[in-house]
Order: C-alpha cells, then structure tokens, then sequence
C-alpha cells in the first residue's frame, strides 16, 4: 500500500490556486450543486487521464524494455521525476504573488453544468502544476510497480478538497457564503507553502529511490 498512500499529498498540489478558486465561484453560481457536480466530474476524468497516460506509458516502455535495462529506465524516470519535481517548485514559487484571479472566472458565477465540467476538466488537465503532479503520480506508481488503482487515493483525495466549497454549502448553507470567500482567499495567499512542502516531500522520495539504485 506504499503506493497508495505517499501520492495523496499531491492531491493538493493539483487544487491549490485557480483551481479551487474555480471551485468557489462554482460553489457561488445559480445551479450551485449541479455544477458542482459536474466540476468535480470534470476534475475526475482529467486525473484519471493525466495519470493514465504517465502510468500507462511507462508500463509500455517498460514493458518492451530486456530485464537489464529496466534499471536504467527506472534511474531515468527518478530523474525525470526530480527534473519535473524542481520545475514544479520553482514556479509555485514564482506563482506565490499572483493573488488575483483571472477575468474569465467572472464568467463562472453565471456557469452552466457543461460550463462547470469544461472547465475544471481544461484547468485539471492542462494547468502546468497539474500536468507535472499527474505525470508525477502515474510514474511513480509505475515505476514502484504499484497497480493503477493505487491513483484511487490521490483523486478522491483531489475530489475531496476541490469539493471543499460543495461539502461547506451543503453543511452550513447560507453562512457558507462568509466562509468560502476566506477559502478562496487562504488558497490564494498562503497554499503555497504547503504547496512547496509536499513538492519537498515527493523530491526527497525520487532523491531517495536514485540513491537506491
């Protein structure tokens, strides 16, 4: 279960920043729990895709690869994985001033259902932080031979803290409209450092397993 557990701390990483932001204008839209839904749909189908594909093709690669050279390979995504890792802590860092949300999220307040879903699954998939965690987390459980559905964990851990402003309007209700903006907010500011932490977390891992040999 080794697999399972260590690739959950990425789960924030995939959430922080116009992620989660996405989330609490969702939450804040006409059909609130519809779109909610279908944000969460979107954010499930774009990790089971980022990861699929990074898992998936080093099984392939491995695959094909004599039992010699699996070795290198595995050295050759450590190093892969550190290189995405440190590019990865750079920009949170870089990224740490920009507070402000785009313009277009605007637009999510007044969101449909297949608005909801297009868009978390575009932010999901194609935001630079998320594609390194996704590519991370499917080539470190392949690359630890741990079985795909160990990525279990990591998107309902995901889902979880995306759906945070979804969980807040169904428990508090109305006075769920004082404590999101103070989410969107704490995201915005601070989630970095924890951000950088698990970014540490992962990059000591890869070192670890190149040390190993």
């Amino acid at each position: 279960m080794g697999g399972f557990m260590t690739v959950l701390p990425m789960a924030f990483v995939m959430v922080a920043g116009p992620q989660i932001v996405s989330a609490v204008f969702i939450a804040t839209s006409k059909n609130w729990l519809r779109n909610c839904l279908m944000f969460l749909l979107g954010v499930t189908v774009a990790s089971v895709m980022g990861t699929g594909v990074a898992y998936l093709g080093y099984t392939y690669f491995a695959q094909g690869t004599a039992s010699a050279g699996r070795g290198l390979a595995k050295l050759v995504v450590n190093w892969v994985i550190v290189a995405l890792l440190l590019l990865l802590a750079v920009r949170v860092y870089l990224k740490r001033k920009d507070t402000q949300p785009p313009k277009w999220m605007g637009r999510l307040q007044n969101a449909d259902a297949a608005f909801a879903f297009r868009i978390a699954f575009l932010l999901f998939l194609l935001m630079p932080t998320d594609i390194v965690s996704t590519v991370t987390v499917g080539l470190h459980l392949a690359r630890s031979e741990s079985p795909y559905w160990h990525v279990v964990g990591f998107i309902a851990a995901t889902l979880l803290l995306a759906g945070i402003p979804l969980i807040l309007n169904l428990l508090l209700g109305r006075r769920a409209e004082t404590l999101l903006p103070r989410v969107r907010e704490w995201m915005n500011t601070d989630s970095w450092i924890v951000s950088e932490i698990v970014v540490a977390f992962f990059l000591m891992m890869a070192v670890r397993g190149i040390a190993q040999g």
